[in-house]
């Protein structure tokens, strides 16, 4: 049987008919459509006679919903056409093939007309009318076997992913923003569902999954055949949501198309963006399965973000906090997390498993008391996070850097709570884009071939620490920033250039200067302190009183640091010294460690003058894989290098002698 790369090869072809009138990337408006179409066609050949039928008896009697319900019977699909053309037929009339192609998608139920007004195509039937391609291309797609008994629905959903891929590859666009490769989600299934078996395998047991980001449906599909494949028994009910009309309206087909169950009423992948129109607002999930954009600034969506954050709190989805606006990932996280079953056995509600990809940024970035640290706290401290998985580099196809998925739950395993799973295996994998394509995909050089993904699911199922797997208390990804100051040090000196740069700004105040001048003299004096007493009682003398303002003038102009004087000390009643802004320094201490201890060990030894102003201690929270993974690696001994550099400079010599000979 041919696999979805020739199909995929053979939709490609008829692309290039569009050629002129169409530049390369936009051949996607006509073909993700087309390939949809001609699908539906091929679904619903074996059933067309007893729609058609059933239509003439109903047709008067029953209209909307009803009719609707009653012909999909008949179909046997939660779609139908009661058109009485097909792709055959279509070919029949070359002259009147636009009009009949919208008479033909008018025929389908009101769940399949919404897919195409997403997909916007009359607008292409017009524009290829004009251009005298519409026959060719039906022709075309007439003679390509979509029927599911020739084209099962995975390899229809690769199909589609490998088509989504090349067209955005022609309009230098991100693939990731639509699907993620089947190995890397197969990987994320795995370990979403390991701790679940015995309540999976509870006969009846039914669970609901939500990705709020799903593209094409990639992941919803991978987490249907994984319960097919190993839960048969139990039933789960995938919902998805996405911004992009035709990464919409092709995942919603598919859904269609493969008879995905759902709880209660409503579709199952609805259009919208997920940060602001939340189209499942109000409903728990058991899983949470999502591969958001790297690195997508979430500026467009900032007024009702940050409303909802002010207004709501954690009443709403942002309350642990905003990340910075250049990348909106875990807003996503916040965004799923908020949807979770809470635990109580007792009314079947087993809370929830979350698996998401990351790049490296949300590990990190930001320090303590930012919005990405406190959202990390968040997640940390309420013993939430269960393990960060590191996965090789170029595993997608609109990306080569690293890439990082986060399982979340709110029931960890007894053996797990309170701590954190860290596993390495940036160094598992295998030459090639997928396992049936060595060459590379896009960006994709690299894929988890099916041992690999069974070691990663062995190490993680494990629980122990070795070279790739670590273990950590929830704590040690905690830290204090401490704020450490040392003491201001001023020289008090007048000179003549700086008075009259004081009389400029206070001339009012002559004779209170000149007085100074004549009592402290010119002298540089290393105590600001003991001046400003003998200046304050001159002036008390004097019966002068001057303004705040014009003190810290005075000292602004007439003092210089300098590191041999004498601390400043600080006004009024509050005892210690004043700090020195630009020598303000700061400590990241482990949240484990005793803040007084590590202060005297690590910072007085080196700075005996400084001190800690707790009342500005921050938390942080943050994840640094390289530092728990770094493997120190010692230098080559300097005879090893040297004959490699006699060796390097004896062939540069031998090159440049055939040269000149």
């Amino acid at each position: 049987m041919p696999d979805h790369s020739y199909f995929a090869n053979l939709i490609w072809q008829i692309a290039d008919l569009l050629r002129g009138p169409y530049r390369p990337p936009q051949y996607e408006r006509v073909m993700l459509p087309m390939t949809v179409l001609r699908r539906f066609d091929c679904v619903l050949a074996p059933s067309k006679a007893e729609v058609l039928a059933e239509y003439e008896r109903r047709r008067g009697k029953l209209d909307g919903e009803a009719l609707d319900l009653r012909l999909n019977r008949a179909a046997g699909q939660r779609f139908h056409n009661r058109s009485p053309l097909d792709f055959e037929k279509l070919k029949g009339d070359p002259d009147n093939v636009a009009r009949h192609l919208v008479s033909y998608i008018n025929g389908f139920s009101k769940n399949v007309r919404d897919i195409f007004e997403f997909f916007e195509f009359e607008n292409e039937i017009e524009r290829m009318g004009e251009a005298n391609l519409i026959y060719l291309v039906i022709s075309k797609f007439a003679d390509v076997d979509l029927h599911p008994d020739t084209v099962p629905n995975e390899q229809m959903g690769l199909i589609f992913e490998n088509l989504i891929r090349r067209f955005n590859e022609l309009a230098n666009e991100t693939a990731g923003d639509h699907f993620t490769p089947r190995d890397v989600i197969r990987l994320m299934v795995s370990i979403l569902f390991i701790e679940d078996d015995q309540l999976l395998a509870t006969p009846g047991v039914v669970r609901k999954l939500l990705d709020p980001a799903c593209g094409t449906g990639g992941m919803l599909a991978e987490a249907q055949n994984y319960l097919r494949e190993h839960h048969g028994a139990a039933r789960l009910f995938v919902y998805g949501q996405d911004y992009n009309p035709r990464a919409f309206a092709t995942a919603a087909s598919d859904m269609l198309m493969k008879q995905v169950d759902h709880n209660g009423s409503g579709a199952n992948v609805r259009h919208g963006d997920s940060l602001t129109e939340d189209r499942f607002a109000g409903e728990t999930f058991d899983y949470f399965l999502t591969n958001p954009p790297f690195g997508v600034d979430w500026k467009r969506q900032q007024k009702e973000i940050r409303q909802e954050h002010d207004q709501r709190g954690f009443d709403g989805r942002f309350g642990a906090g905003l990340p910075r606006v250049n990348d909106g990932s875990l807003l996503f996280l916040q965004h799923m997390w908020h949807k979770r079953e809470p635990v109580r056995p007792a009314e079947h509600k087993h809370g929830s498993r979350l698996a998401i990809v990351f790049s490296g940024s949300p590990l990190f970035t930001g320090g303590a008391d930012s919005g990405e640290s406190n959202i990390r706290k968040w997640i940390i401290e309420n013993d939430w996070l269960e393990a960060v998985i590191a996965l090789p580099e170029q595993m997608f196809y609109n990306t080569g850097i690293g890439t990082y998925i986060w399982i979340v739950t709110n029931r960890k395993a007894g053996r797990r709570k309170g701590r954190v799973q860290l596993l390495d295996a940036r160094d598992l994998w295998t030459l090639g884009g997928s396992a049936d394509n060595k060459r590379s995909l896009g960006d994709k050089r690299r894929h988890l071939a099916a041992a690999q993904i069974e070691e990663i699911v062995r190490l993680y199922g494990r629980f122990e620490d070795n070279d790739r797997s670590k273990r950590f208390d929830n704590a040690d990804f905690g830290y204090t920033r401490v704020t450490v100051e040392r003491p201001l040090r001023l020289r008090y000196q007048m000179t003549i250039e700086d008075k009259s740069r004081f009389l400029d700004a206070c001339p009012h105040l002559l004779d209170d200067v000149q007085a100074i001048d004549k009592t402290l003299g010119r002298e540089p004096v290393r105590d600001w302190n003991a001046t400003w007493e003998r200046i304050a009682a001159l002036l008390h003398e004097r019966q002068s009183r001057w303004k705040k303002v014009e003190q810290r003038l005075f000292r602004d102009v007439f003092t210089q640091k300098d590191a041999e004087a004498e601390p400043v000390r600080m006004d009024g009643r509050t005892s210690g010294y004043e700090p020195d802004t630009e020598l303000r320094d700061f400590e990241t201490v482990p949240l484990k460690d005793d803040i007084d201890a590590y202060f005297e060990r690590e910072v007085r030894p080196h700075v005996p003058d400084a001190w800690m102003d707790r009342t500005k201690d921050k938390a942080g929270y943050e994840i640094n894989f390289n530092r728990h993974f770094y493997t120190y690696t010692p230098p080559r001994p300097l005879e090893v290098i040297d004959a490699d550099l006699r060796q390097a400079e004896e062939e540069i010599m031998r090159l440049l002698r055939e040269v000149t000979a």
